[in-house]
């Protein structure tokens, strides 16, 4: 027995229709930054993934009409510019919200309370992975390593780092979004809509009065290791996982060790991790053995 096309969900209708341009002031000025892009490239090509980011912050996502300009201007086909689009996740293929939220649910975040925070978000939002709310301010996604794990569970808002996060402490903070309050980033420039940060990976200056010399860098949990190995310290104090009392491995004085309150971002939740808190959903497991 066969199984029609029909059937299966294969269309045989007629090849989509080139995708439409973009109306003559908005292709006029994107050209204009496009020439500045290419410019920086011995190699016109090469500039394909600055341009995605300049489309995309003209829409939001990566629309059919970005990706033929891309090709337009770099002299590729469609199904060249489509295959990079669609190989990056930080390409949107649909319209999103104002602030992609994603939360890291990558093995240590995980295991110290991402997948809890995830959870928690997909019912308070009401939306599922992916999805956009209502107001279209706010998309929730799941998201690999950010590099963060110092600080796990971690956030990120339009990749701008939320450390430390718990279920409630991030509720509070998509509250704030969707209500337009200000919300200040652990660490990094301050936080702004999708479609900026995405001309600023583009490559172009952030405007806005300060955001560059509040910047910041890696927090002194991520240096220490550098630290040590630059010879600039002695070795840092250790804080077993289950008594919880700190081991002194050199002088009191030798690390800088941020206390629970040494935290730049209102909405970090330094005190209520798995780590420190034994009924949190994610919290830490006894070994097989101990009661």
């Amino acid at each position: 027995m066969t199984t029609s096309s029909s059937e299966q969900g294969v269309s045989l209708g007629m090849p989509e229709l080139p995708a439409p341009d973009y109306p003559d002031d908005v292709r006029t000025r994107l050209e204009r930054d496009a020439r500045e892009i290419i410019a920086r490239y011995p190699d016109s090509r090469s500039a394909l993934l600055p341009l995605l980011h300049l489309v995309q912050s003209e829409e939001g996502h990566v629309t059919r009409t970005g990706m033929r300009f891309c090709a337009d201007v770099l002299g590729l086909t469609t199904a060249e510019v489509t295959a990079v689009a669609t190989f990056y996740t930080m390409y949107r293929r649909k319209p999103s919200g104002d602030y992609q939220v994603g939360v890291c649910t990558n093995t240590l975040c995980a295991v110290m309370g991402g997948d809890a925070i995830f959870e928690a978000l997909q019912e308070h939002l009401g939306v599922g992975n992916g999805e956009t709310t209502d107001d279209g301010k706010v998309t929730l996604e799941h998201i690999e390593c950010n590099a963060a794990c110092d600080y796990a569970p971690v956030v990120m808002v339009n990749w701008e780092f939320f450390d430390n996060q718990t279920p409630a402490s991030i509720k509070r903070l998509v509250d704030d979004l969707r209500a337009g309050r200000p919300v200040t980033p652990t660490r990094g420039a301050p936080l702004c809509t999708f479609k900026e940060t995405a001309r600023i990976l583009a490559g172009f200056p952030d405007e806005r009065e300060g955001a560059t010399e509040s910047g910041g860098s890696a927090g002194p949990a991520s240096l220490v290791g550098l630290r040590l190995a630059k010879g600039e310290a002695a070795p840092a104090r250790v804080v077993h996982p289950r008594d919880g009392g700190p081991q002194d491995a050199g002088p009191r004085d030798a690390v800088h060790q941020p206390s629970p309150t040494e935290h730049l971002s209102s909405h970090d939740a330094p005190e209520d991790t798995s780590a420190s808190d034994p009924s949190h959903p994610a919290g830490p497991v006894g070994e097989e053995g101990e009661g």
